[in-house]
């Protein structure tokens, strides 16, 4: 069968059980970031691994180690900067990610002079080149993350939802703050092997909005997440190897994208194309175009 013939390579079958892994845990994750409206802070954690993934390559530490560190490392200064001045979140956000980026870059960039190789690929991801290595790191990553996410499944919830109500019943709502931003932190290094420092963030943010526009409980969300990352990562694997010239990171995302443009046209409670008209004869679209109109000209013709 054609459905097979991925399967005959040994590359494929680790590429596909990286991209399985990695669909599920950045569903789960995102969640999170979703529900707490904190998707900037995962493009920040991302972009600010560069530099450690650029160290441990350069000194021959374990990438996943040294990727980890810098991420832990941007999030205490995020922190930093946010409660011991006035600046707000997005601002120490933006501050710590570009800094860490521009950092990387520098470092790449220097390596890559002296030692004649490519490290592009931590920019944009090289799936099909996972070693059996990195595929057990990963597990491992993925084992911790979803074993941390069952146990403090209610204490998250709370906390996610109401953090002064979390506070108040006395949850350590500062240790739950790290818990959360070290999950962040492994499920982003996880990632990257598969699409890379630029598109990580994909991946942690568009399952999970996708499910958040179908169902309406947390734990729903988390597991429609998790089905629409799996089925993203298998199609995009799968587009890529059967379409030539197509890179398989970013076919990942475009499938998981697909999903999300299906989920807002075509949702039953917030779709753009199906939720109930204003008037019986206006459509949704054509009402949503008046109102841009609408605004553009200050009025619009009746």
């Amino acid at each position: 069968m054609v459905l097979l013939e991925p399967l005959q390579y040994d590359f494929m079958v680790r590429s596909l059980v990286v991209a399985i892994m990695v669909g599920a845990l950045c569903a789960i994750v995102g969640s999170y970031l979703m529900v707490q409206r904190l998707a900037l802070l995962g493009d920040a954690i991302s972009h600010s691994v560069l530099p450690g993934l650029a160290i441990a390559f350069f000194t021959g530490a374990n990438l996943f180690i040294g990727a980890f560190i810098a991420g832990i490392l941007s999030t205490v200064c995020i922190n930093l900067i946010r409660t011991r001045s006035n600046l707000k979140e997005d601002a120490a956000m933006g501050i710590v990610f570009s800094a860490f980026f521009a950092l990387g870059i520098a470092l790449i960039t220097t390596i890559q002079k002296n030692n004649k190789i490519d490290l592009n690929h931590f920019l944009f991801g090289n799936i099909l080149g996972v070693t059996p290595a990195e595929v057990r790191d990963t597990t491992i990553v993925a084992i911790i993350v979803i074993f941390t996410v069952t146990i403090l499944y209610k204490e998250l919830f709370f906390y996610t939802f109401d953090k002064l109500g979390a506070q108040a019943v006395g949850l350590p709502v500062h240790l739950l703050d790290l818990c959360l931003m070290i999950l962040i932190g492994m499920t982003i290094v996880a990632s990257l092997k598969a699409v890379g420092v630029i598109l990580v963030l994909s991946l942690l943010v568009t399952p999970a909005a996708t499910a958040y526009l179908l169902v309406k409980r947390l734990h729903q969300v988390m597991m429609l997440g998790v089905a629409i990352g799996v089925i993203s990562g298998i199609s995009g694997m799968y587009l890529s190897f059967f379409v030539q010239y197509l890179p398989s990171g970013p076919a990942i995302v475009l499938v998981a994208t697909g999903f999300f443009i299906l989920a807002f046209l075509f949702s039953p409670t917030q779709g753009l194309l199906v939720s109930t008209p204003a008037t019986p004869r206006e459509s949704p679209l054509w009402r949503e175009l008046k109102g841009l109109l609408g605004k553009r000209k200050g009025r619009f013709p009746s």
